[in-house]
Formats: C-alpha cells, sequence, structure tokens
C-alpha cells in the first residue's frame, strides 16, 4: 500500500483500477485537493494498493504517515476502470 499523488483529474474515482509504472493497482480512496486555492492543477492524493490489502486499509491497519510516496502526472496514468464497487 502507498500514497499517490496525482497531478491533474484524469477522471478516476474510489474503487478504480489504474496502471502506472508499470503497476497496475486499486484506489481505495482518494482525496481531492487544490479545487479552489492551491496549484494550477488539481491533485489527487491516493492511497493505492492490491486488491489483496484493501482489508488493511479499511480496517485501518496500517500507519498513512509512514505509506511510501509516488507522484505521476494525469498523462501517465492508465485508467483500466475508473470507478468501481470497493468490496473486492
Amino acid at each position: 500500500m502507498k500514497q499517490l499523488i496525482i497531478h491533474g483529474d484524469p477522471g478516476i474515482r474510489n474503487g478504480a483500477i489504474i496502471r502506472y509504472d508499470g503497476d497496475e493497482v486499486v484506489c481505495f480512496g482518494i482525496n481531492r485537493n487544490g479545487e479552489y486555492h492551491g496549484p494550477d492543477r488539481v491533485q489527487l492524493w491516493c492511497t493505492v494498493g492490491a486488491e489483496d490489502e484493501y482489508e488493511d486499509y479499511e480496517t485501518r491497519n496500517y500507519t498513512p504517515h509512514f505509506l511510501d510516496v509516488d507522484r505521476v502526472d494525469a498523462e501517465a496514468v492508465d485508467v483500466v476502470r475508473a470507478k468501481g464497487d470497493l468490496a473486492v
């Protein structure tokens, strides 16, 4: 599980499956930042991971401050599924 900051909006919502840097991950939670004040483009702060990590996310069996952080532009993200059921 890691934190992914996407610069721009590739059109995804909770439960989306995306591919970036050769990894395919599920977006467990998304926070949208910079809508009114902030950077030129919106930023999506996503908690992502493998499907089998969803239970740990749901029960908060991790420390958010110690997750690895990746940053990508929206153009570098391939959307496999834009949104979906989080009960994976």
